[in-house]
């Protein structure tokens, strides 16, 4: 199999997934909290596809709408993330002096710092009680500010060398303005870089808001997502009478495998 049929593949995979999760309202036939109390821990059936968990909660509506949770937003926290290097990160580079010196260093210092560490504390600040769509905003936006200091380094690397190139030196002796240039020039130039640190980052946003709620500090129940819902598999009882529980694992990496193998595409067109 050549690497762009299997970048296809894995393409196509991640539509297929997307789209679920998208439409999850209409392929579960069930809510995602609708309880089924004299059914807990059903096993596999025509009603419900990969059976139900300890409150009698269908597992399959539960994995639908938590990819729509955790595949859905994770693009919108790459994408906060990716703007604030870009602005951070080009500014840096195209200004240069006491501005790049000061991007510079609050990005090795925040990139001197844990992520998850960071994150773990400041969710932990926040209260444990709060409603299940405040919990998926906190968590996404926490992600979105502090997953931006490796991206704003490889956007200032390429504006530091767009800063001295010919075209930007007879944008300048034209009379170009700076914001002119910026937009007719720079920014151009730097949207493969762009896109490619925006790829990159949302598998590793879907990871760690998946480490973040599996430790119960991510997104709160009853509102599913691939973190919460791998908290089921601490339960080795359930996972023996029911290998199906282990779809959201499954899911999981094949998402991340997904993303890992359409990557090299993304860094040969940056």
């Amino acid at each position: 199999m050549t690497r762009r049929r299997l970048r296809v593949i894995c393409a196509a995979v991640l539509c297929a997934i997307f789209g679920v999760g998208l439409f999850a309202s209409t392929v579960s036939p069930y809510s995602y909290a609708r309880q089924f109390r004299e059914r807990p821990n059903a096993a596999p059936s025509a009603s419900h596809l990969l059976g139900t968990d300890s409150l009698g909660r269908d597992l399959f509506a539960r994995l639908v709408y938590g990819t729509r949770v955790s595949l859905l937003l994770a693009p919108a926290a790459a994408l906060l993330a990716t703007l604030i290097a870009g602005v951070f990160g080009g500014l840096a580079g195209l200004v240069g002096g006491w501005c790049e010196k000061l991007v510079l260093a609050a990005a090795d210092l925040s990139m001197a710092l844990p992520l998850l560490f960071v994150l773990l504390a400041l969710r932990a600040v926040l209260p444990l009680d709060i409603s299940p769509i405040l919990s998926v905003i906190a968590t996404f936006v926490l992600l979105g500010l502090l997953g931006w200091p490796s991206s704003l380094r490889v956007v200032w690397a390429t504006t530091r060398n767009l800063r001295n190139s010919d075209f930007l030196l007879l944008a300048r002796a034209t009379g170009c303005g700076r914001w002119r240039m910026i937009v007719r020039h720079v920014f151009p130039n730097l949207r493969p870089v762009l896109f490619a640190q925006f790829w990159i980052s949302i598998p590793l946003f879907v990871l760690t808001e998946a480490t973040l709620s599996m430790l119960g500090l991510g997104v709160m129940e009853p509102l599913p997502s691939w973190g919460n819902l791998l908290r089921g598999l601490e339960d080795i009882s359930a996972v023996s009478a029911n290998l199906w529980r282990l779809a959201p694992l499954i899911l999981l990496v094949l998402v991340v495998i997904c993303f890992q193998l359409i990557l090299p595409a993304q860094e040969e067109t940056a």
